[in-house]
């Protein structure tokens, strides 16, 4: 699969396993160093391109942590629709608990912020956001506060990792850019 892909698909490899797995290390290190050792972490990934980033995320977090998701859309094909939809809400009560917001890719910032805000009314104790990747060229809502970043990339169509073109590609074990024949 790898060398039909890199044959036939890969433009560029912008981030390579062996990155991707110390970076996440790392941002485990730094998640578990803001909170209190007894402190509970409610990680919610978005799915679904963030799953493959969560797992290993949490492996390198050293705190009680519980798992819960939101299947949040504002894509169509490679573009943002700017209309975002919660497709499937959390099943924790989040009140008075840590909240960390896992997120595959922070493009235009307006699926983050609508997940923020929604979040938010629920009053948990706080909100911390942890991205894998991040586009700041992209930014339309300023407003959005990342705590953690793994990486800031261009703006490039990317995918690997979790991240897909149609559903393709979510397994493959590194980030890339798609060559553009095959979307357009």
């Amino acid at each position: 699969m790898k060398t039909e892909l890199e044959d036939n698909k890969v433009d560029e490899i912008l981030i390579n396993a062996e990155q991707l797995s110390k970076r996440i290390a790392e941002l485990g290190t730094e998640i578990t160093a803001d909170y209190d050792a007894d402190d509970e972490v409610v990680m919610v990934g978005i799915l679904r391109g963030g799953i493959m980033f969560m797992a290993d995320l949490a492996r390198h977090v050293d705190l009680p942590v519980i798992f819960d998701f939101m299947d949040v859309s504002s894509y169509e094909g490679t573009e943002s629709s700017g209309v975002v939809r919660v497709i499937k809400d959390l099943e924790e009560n989040i009140e008075n608990k840590n909240v960390l917001i896992v997120e595959d890719i922070i493009d235009t910032g307006l699926t983050l912020k609508h997940v923020v805000d929604f979040l938010e009314t629920r009053d948990p104790a706080s909100i911390r956001v942890c991205t894998l990747l991040d586009k700041p060229e992209r930014r339309t809502e300023k407003q959005v506060e990342v705590d953690y970043n793994g990486f800031e990339i261009p703006d490039k169509f990317v995918v690997g990792y979790g991240l897909d073109y149609n559903e393709k590609y979510r397994n493959v074990p590194y980030i890339f850019v798609l060559k553009p024949e095959v979307y357009e």
